[in-house]
């Protein structure tokens, strides 16, 4: 894999090349080199992806769901396309039959915003979502036969954000109440991705109780995690509205979201800054971070490092030149 990742990059030099050359650019020959040593660089980050897990089913997880689609509607939000989000839901509560306002899904009892909306697209629904299937999507060891809206494409340039939210317990996570996930099967899993050059960087959110224990086993380098809850300690919901009868979002992803209102594609603001603003007393637990495998300080880590998009735009001075047989 590392090969073909060499030869690739040695390809795209030589295309780049070329181009500098057939287009009779007046770029000085540093210059030109720079943008191809940038180019090779392994460091360099280029795409973002977003996997999100709701783990949970059944009417009375309507908050869990709302979780998953409140952090879906965020990312799309800051620029990164449904063609790098992959979501996993259980998709039964829309159009429940004890849902009093069908096909919506709501995170606010005042219902200013419908999370369903016309434009969600769910990459796996239903029973499809397992522990097999989150395990292989992460390392890629999907059957010839899956589409492509349910593969992980990320290579070694790649920053992925993974959110997870249902309940849980001391190192394990209950998929759908029928099977579980543990803190190990997902720090082997990372494990692999980084042998398999899938990611660049990874931030790990999980909001469920004791959700700081899911990462206590990871291993894998550039991963940075945060957890609602502490060992021993709940993640409680917020917002019960009375009239489709149960809560609608969880303390501590809603806290999450009310800060990523205030920001869009173009802000400077770090993980530092997200980190500062949790509040025990509003959170009802303890929120937990993890850095010790990530390798930049949280200053120095944008929030669009992860929920952005990657846009690099070359600003020149001159009209750029090109040939007359392009026009």
């Amino acid at each position: 894999m590392r090969g073909i990742h060499t030869l690739l990059r040695l390809f795209a030099a030589v295309i780049v090349a070329h181009l500098l050359c057939t287009t009779g650019a007046a770029e000085p020959a540093a210059a030109a080199a720079g943008r191809i040593r940038k180019f090779l660089d392994p460091d360099n980050h280029t795409n973002n992806w977003a996997v999100l897990v709701c783990t949970s089913r059944f009417w009375f997880n309507y908050r869990h769901i709302a979780n998953t689609l409140s952090m879906y509607r965020t990312v799309k939000r800051m620029g990164i396309p449904d063609s790098h989000i992959i979501l996993m839901l259980a998709d039964d509560v829309a159009c429940n039959p004890r849902n009093c306002f069908p096909a919506t899904v709501f995170d606010h009892p005042q219902k200013s915003t419908d999370l369903y909306g016309d434009n969600v697209e769910v990459d796996y629904r239903g029973y499809e979502v397992t522990v097999e299937n989150f395990i292989r999507l992460l390392t890629g060891r999907v059957t010839a036969n899956t589409p492509r809206n349910k593969r992980l494409l990320t290579d070694d340039k790649s920053n992925i954000f993974i959110y997870m939210t249902g309940h849980g317990g001391e190192d394990f996570l209950k998929f759908q109440d029928s099977e579980e996930i543990n803190s190990y099967d997902i720090a082997d899993a990372m494990q692999q991705m980084w042998e398999k050059q899938r990611y660049r960087e990874i931030l790990f959110v999980i909001d469920t109780c004791q959700a700081n224990t899911m990462f206590s086993k990871f291993y894998a380098p550039n991963v940075l995690s945060i957890g609602s809850s502490a060992k021993g300690e709940n993640s409680y919901s917020h917002y019960h509205d009375r009239d489709i009868g149960v809560s609608v979002i969880d303390r501590f992803t809603y806290y999450n979201l009310k800060f990523f209102e205030s920001v869009d594609m173009s802000s400077k603001h770090t993980m530092a800054d997200l980190i500062g603003t949790y509040n025990i007393s509003l959170i009802h637990s303890t929120p937990g971070v993890r850095t010790d495998l990530f390798a930049r300080e949280l200053e120095k880590t944008y929030l669009s490092d992860f929920f952005g998009a990657v846009q690099e735009v070359e600003l020149t001075a001159e009209p750029y030149p090109i040939g007359k047989h392009l026009v």
